[in-house]
């Protein structure tokens, strides 16, 4: 069985919408054979992103950068992680109030230095997100974890 790997900050109820959504999405009863492991970004080690197949990704876009949650736990699983999950899938969504370019420019950045692959198109999100933006947050848990599948 693979294991997909939800790290998460959600601070704020817009965030904790597009969360659920992702989560929804990747743990749809038709994706069978993956276990979906959810942790808060500040919670998550390197023995969680080890014991990933793969892992979706969120974050608030905070003074137009990702979270410090998010940079937190990059920080902690770089190194300890940079050889062992080189090639593994990945996704990920970003809420902000008015700007997320510097967020997505911070996460593409430590995915590339990670060699992590990208097998779904991010999320973005500014202001409210709306019925569209939480189906596309379904549908990117749902593609990453069905990845996982074959």
């Amino acid at each position: 069985m693979a294991t997909l790997l939800i790290v998460h900050h959600t601070p704020s109820p817009h965030c904790q919408a597009m969360f659920e959504a992702v989560l929804s999405g990747a743990t749809d009863p038709e994706i069978e054979d993956v276990r979906v492991v959810r942790v808060p970004a500040l919670s998550a080690t390197a023995s969680d992103v080890l014991a990933a197949d793969g892992f979706l990704l969120g974050t608030p876009a905070n003074l137009g950068y990702m979270s410090g949650a998010l940079k937190h736990f990059f920080d902690q699983v770089y190194y300890p992680c940079l050889d062992a999950t080189r090639g593994r899938p990945f996704g990920y969504w970003v809420h902000g109030g008015n700007d997320v370019t510097g967020a997505v420019r911070g996460i593409e950045s430590v995915t590339t230095g990670l060699g992590w692959r990208r097998t779904a198109e991010a999320v973005t999100v500014t202001g409210e997100p709306d019925k569209g933006d939480l189906g596309r947050c379904w549908e990117l848990g749902a593609t990453v974890a069905a990845g996982l599948t074959g």
